[in-house]
């Protein structure tokens, strides 16, 4: 199964990634069919992990994995979708050892990890994956400009098969407290089509050597 979610450009073999069939609008649909994992760090990783490792032993990994899906953002555009620049890990805090906020004790990385490709003509900004719904004054404890449940996972899983990673997010609530699933759900046909149009950028960087893998 995972070999037939692999969507080719040119030569290159691309998996994208996303949490939950809400997300997944007519527009993304008539573009490719995702890896679709549940919602969560844990659900992400144990997802990809799995999907990865049948697709090294067909000898067939992607060249490239795409997050893709809604965040929260108090600060940002809603409905608008932005890259990610860099992506963080709010569950972590080992701090009561001395670790800083977001270091997981023992591992070799920052508490921030870079996301180095960009696609021209899509907006950046910084992410917070954790497992928590992020919503009014919750916000005063994050830094990152959007937040959502799944990238930073998805992002350990792809360097541990040293694969590239894009994180691309439409904003689908933030500007006001959540209060009922249905203020997540209620521009998500939004985000949709404007998620379409960044994978379309995508796609043309890749076949006109813009973005070189």
């Amino acid at each position: 199964m995972p070999a037939e979610l692999l969507h080719a450009v040119g030569a290159k073999r691309l998996l994208f990634v996303m949490a939950a069939p809400a997300e997944y609008g007519p527009f993304l649909q008539s573009r490719f069919k995702p890896l679709m994992t549940g919602i969560g760090p844990v659900e992400a990783a144990i997802a990809l992990s799995t999907a990865l490792a049948q697709l090294q032993q067909g000898e067939t990994l992607p060249d490239l994995i795409i997050s893709l899906g809604s965040a929260g953002s108090r600060v940002l555009e809603q409905t608008k979708v932005y890259q990610a620049t860099s992506v963080s890990y709010r569950d972590m805090d080992a701090s009561a050892l001395g670790f800083p906020p977001g270091v997981t004790p023992l591992l070799d990385l920052p508490a921030i990890l870079p996301l180095p490709i960009h696609i021209p003509e899509i907006a950046t900004a910084t992410l917070s994956t954790g497992a928590n719904i992020v919503s009014g004054q919750a916000y005063d404890r994050i830094e990152a400009e959007m937040v959502d449940m799944e990238t930073f996972a998805l992002l350990r899983v792809a360097m541990r098969y040293q694969i590239p990673l894009i994180a691309l997010r439409g904003i689908s609530d933030g500007a006001a407290e959540l209060t009922h699933v249905d203020d997540w759900t209620a521009y998500l046909h939004i985000v949709d089509e404007n998620l379409a149009y960044a994978v379309d950028r995508l796609e043309h960087s890749l076949n006109s050597g813009i973005i070189a893998l």
